[in-house]
């Protein structure tokens, strides 16, 4: 087996141990709303069960009674005729069944999916940055339709194979006890080799379910950096990789099938088993006892179709054991906690005039490293403060941390004296505008990208944003203006026209406190140049926290900060930090070459 699959199933097996009760009785949750259409079909599955086992009945009345010589002829032809209307039934019940059951789990899927949507858009980025997204996808497509194959295929008809059994065993008795009895002396083992089958199988599906994961992920993962997979020639190991792990996921569920495909044989052999002692005991009851004949041709069917529903079982098992372990990873993720849920009671931050102030702040992304260290910063409305300072210095933490994307561990931060933790996280940043480094553009139009923090904004403030920022004359030069469809994360386009998308999108929303994060990293001096002005009118009037590496851009800020290690080091104005000769005036130096003014 290859080194893959063993990963992953060391990852498996390492997995707590799951309660494959509770994680039914979670599904069975969602298929409570439809109780109603589920009565439903539950009538017509036991319409299609009953013609099952009513069938054999009407056929042994038949040879008993009208196919012995001078038989009524007209008696034969009406017990055919009711046959016919049984087994016409049951067509009608199994096609309804499986038409209610379809419609009824793909509800189910489309609310499982919304569900675990609204999960993902909640989960806190410490769990973000932890996890894959093609492991995400894999659990929202791949796994979904797991569970929901077996909700519309697999879950009634095991209830409706079960009440066959039930509904079959019960007419075997009640015709002859003493040939069902023999009959039946194959069940307890029916049930040891079910469940020893299931114990073997259980876990070798949860490890497909991890293998598939890891095929998304790396999938994900490739497609998304094949410029740099081609541009640095690691397309070949790429593609070994990819094998491995496909190679892996095949193995898996090979493991899986090999298993559970071996249980079929052995219901075969019982089946066999079962109609030899039919005709052997059943015959001999015939000629000794004086049975009737009927009973045997009767049972013989009811072997075949009592073995059937096993068989089915035997495969709506092994989709369970695969929508089981779908469902677990599933849940996991819906289990995870919103670190930075809000409270229940929490109320909506009001309209803000934008004093920031971080009051003894320190946070780290691994307890026991803090990359903060109790800073204390005061941000007044309409103030422009810098961060400046070495790359994992911490300027950008402290971004996330305003923005509520992780919460401190020590200290508070505060917008216009409201602790950002006591309010709601949609009201903090629905009055906060944000410029990434690498800013996300979706898939659709230009326009749909700048209003995509105001959906509702006229063409008028669309066309205002645009100006603000100096981006008019390269939206005009794309072949349909503002129409001009972008591919996903804006590819087409260079990183300094994304990145006047991006201050475009901000300068729609018209926040009280923007924040920009290595917004100019990006764009060339030119067009740094031609959107200064731009920049200018857009953090007029509104605080303004500014993450800088090229500090030719913080010389106008009210205030430059200097992080290092966590720490504040140095503040005061560009002129100020110049004329100490500090830590400040080593960086500009450095990029720059002279402590000097340019001209």
């Amino acid at each position: 087996m290859h080194g893959g699959l063993e990963r992953i199933a060391e990852l498996a097996d390492r997995a707590p141990a799951k309660d494959r009760a509770g994680t039914l009785r979670r599904l069975a949750g969602y298929l409570k709303p439809h109780a109603p259409a589920l009565a439903v079909a539950m009538v017509f599955v036991l319409m299609g069960t009953s013609s099952q086992a009513i069938g054999p009945a009407i056929i042994k009345r038949a040879v008993d009674g009208y196919l012995a010589p001078g038989a009524d002829p007209a008696g034969l032809r009406g017990t055919m005729q009711l046959l016919l209307g049984a087994y016409v039934v049951g067509v009608i019940g199994f096609m309804m069944q499986v038409w209610l059951i379809g419609v009824v789990g793909q509800r189910v899927l489309a609310e499982l999916r919304v569900d675990i949507f609204d999960q993902v858009q909640r989960l806190p980025m410490r769990y973000l940055d932890g996890h894959d997204a093609g492991d995400l996808m894999s659990r929202l497509v791949n796994d979904t339709e797991i569970i929901g194959n077996f909700l519309t295929q697999g879950a009634m008809q095991s209830v409706g194979a079960l009440l066959g059994l039930t509904v079959i065993v019960g007419m075997m008795i009640y015709t002859s006890p003493p040939l069902a009895a023999a009959t039946l002396i194959v069940i307890p083992l029916m049930l040891w080799l079910t469940r020893f089958f299931a114990r073997l199988s259980r876990e070798r599906y949860r490890t497909a379910r991890e293998a598939i994961g890891e095929v998304s992920s790396n999938l994900q993962e490739d497609i998304s950096g094949i410029r740099e997979a081609q541009a640095f020639a690691r397309t070949d190991r790429n593609i070994e990789r990819f094998s491995r792990s496909n190679a892996a996921n095949r193995d898996a569920n090979v493991s899986a099938v090999a298993v559970t495909s071996a249980f079929t044989p052995a219901a075969e052999l019982l089946s066999a088993v079962a109609t030899a002692i039919v005709i052997g005991y059943g015959g001999w009851l015939v000629v000794a006892r004086g049975a009737a004949p009927g009973t045997v041709v009767a049972f013989v069917i009811w072997v075949g179709n009592f073995f059937r529903p096993i068989q089915q079982l035997s495969a709506i098992w092994t989709q369970a054991q695969a929508a089981l372990a779908g469902a677990e990873r599933v849940f996991d993720l819906l289990d995870e906690p919103i670190a930075l849920a809000d409270r229940p009671d929490a109320p909506a931050l009001p309209a803000i005039q934008g004093r920031v102030a971080f009051e003894n702040v320190t946070f780290g992304y691994e307890p026991g490293r803090p990359v903060i260290r109790d800073v204390n910063l005061v941000i007044e409305p309409g103030q422009t403060v810098a961060l400046v300072g070495p790359t994992g210095a911490g300027k950008t933490t402290l971004g996330n941390l305003l923005l509520r994307h992780y919460g401190v561990q020590a200290g508070r931060i505060t917008v216009d004296g409201h602790d950002i933790r006591e309010v709601t996280a949609r009201s903090l940043r629905r009055q906060l505008g944000v410029v990434p480094q690498e800013p996300f553009l979706f898939s659709g139009s230009v326009a749909d990208n700048i209003r995509y923090g105001r959906p509702e904004a006229s063409d008028a403030e669309l066309e205002a944003a645009v100006n603000a920022v100096g981006a008019q004359d390269f939206i005009a030069s794309l072949p349909e203006g503002y129409a001009t469809p972008l591919g996903e994360r804006g590819s087409g386009l260079s990183s300094g026209q994304r990145q006047l998308i991006a201050l475009a999108r901000a300068a729609l929303v018209d926040p009280r406190i923007l924040l920009l994060d290595e917004a100019t990293a990006n764009i060339d001096t030119r067009t740094e140049r031609l959107i200064q002005a731009g920049l200018d009118r857009l953090l007029s009037g509104r605080t303004s926290l500014v993450i800088a590496h090229r500090l030719s851009t913080v010389r106008g800020a009210d205030l430059v900060l200097v992080i290092d290690e966590g720490r504040i080091v140095e503040r005061g104005s560009h002129a100020e930090l110049l004329a100490a000769d500090g830590v400040y005036a080593d960086l500009y130096r450095r990029q720059l070459g002279t402590v000097a003014e340019p001209a």
